[in-house]
């Protein structure tokens, strides 16, 4: 007999952390497999699609079973999910039949879910958006050109964090759609995610004794986003993170990283996400969200 876990109707970072939060009372082991129902689901984001994978990572790994899902009954959520190549990607965590993911047609998105599991799969995904990204961000977004290659660097420094810091494989996608509920306009939304270490753990080798007994998951953010901080001791290490958080405050972005059970973000004036949570409800890896607003014609 299945236990179901109901999928929040809206599927992005704040539908994420309920799902986090329903998933926290899993035992780590259980004989009966998970059901994720998606029925319900009515709009989904980038970070919600992969938020759904890394769930499903999670379940797999606390109860010892692949668990299945309910596809949305959603027209137009099913087709979204198959031009982001979500179910090619879910064959990898959820339990389903062979041959059972959709084809996809062609999609407008930036980037595909794409799994990272390798310094080949970064550079893989860095050329299959250079094309993309010069079209989106200078034509729909209104960017100046050397924006492209900015963006370029951001997107390989986050994937690479995966390859370097988790531990554990991750995925990656992109897409731009208007942002009608806090700006009116296109954004560009770029989603991360591994479910390893995490920060707390990456970092904890190196900085916890000097932390002490306040060495936390929030701490271990603050020290890597605010102050550079790095699991390495090669000189130049974690300046990735605070190159990425300059960026996005000159593009005037939102950036949030959740790790453990502790989220910070670098938040606009057109957002009102806090700048730090603590004692959320406990999830592995890292989690990243970027947000990219249209450029206005007044900051061009």
């Amino acid at each position: 007999m299945s236990k179901v876990i109901e999928v929040p109707e809206v599927l992005d970072h704040r539908g994420f952390e309920e799902l986090v939060a329903t998933l926290g009372g899993l035992p780590e082991a259980s004989a009966s497999r998970l059901l994720f129902n998606a029925k319900h689901v009515r709009w989904v984001s980038p970070y919600g699609l992969i938020g759904l994978l890394a769930a499903a990572q999670v379940s797999r790994d606390r109860t010892g079973l692949s668990p299945r899902i309910e596809a949305p009954d959603n027209r137009d959520v099913r087709s979204y999910l198959d031009r982001m190549e979500f179910w090619p990607a879910a064959h990898d965590v959820f339990d389903m039949e062979p041959g059972s993911a959709p084809s996809h047609g062609t999609s407008d998105a930036l980037l595909e879910i794409t799994p990272i599991r390798s310094h080949h799969d970064v550079h893989t995904v860095v050329e299959k958006v250079r094309e993309r990204s010069a079209a989106i961000l200078e034509k729909r977004l209104h960017y100046p050109k050397p924006s492209v290659i900015q963006f370029s660097v951001m997107l390989s420094e986050v994937c690479q964090n995966i390859i370097e810091h988790a531990d554990a494989d991750g995925w990656v996608c992109a897409q731009t759609y208007n942002y009608r509920e806090r700006l009116g306009r296109e954004v560009l939304m770029l989603a991360v995610m591994d479910v390893g270490m995490g920060f707390e753990g990456s970092l904890g080798s190196e900085h916890a004794r000097r932390y002490g007994e306040s060495w936390s998951a929030a701490m271990a953010l603050e020290a890597a986003l605010l102050y550079g901080e790095s699991r390495f001791r090669d000189p130049g290490r974690g300046q990735g993170l605070q190159a990425i958080r300059r960026q996005v405050e000159k593009w005037d972005g939102m950036l949030a990283i959740r790790s453990g059970d502790a989220q910070i973000a670098l938040v606009p004036d057109w957002d009102d996400y806090p700048s730090m949570q603590r004692s959320l409800p406990a999830f592995p890896g890292a989690q990243i969200l970027i947000v990219m607003p249209a450029r206005t014609e007044e900051v061009r």
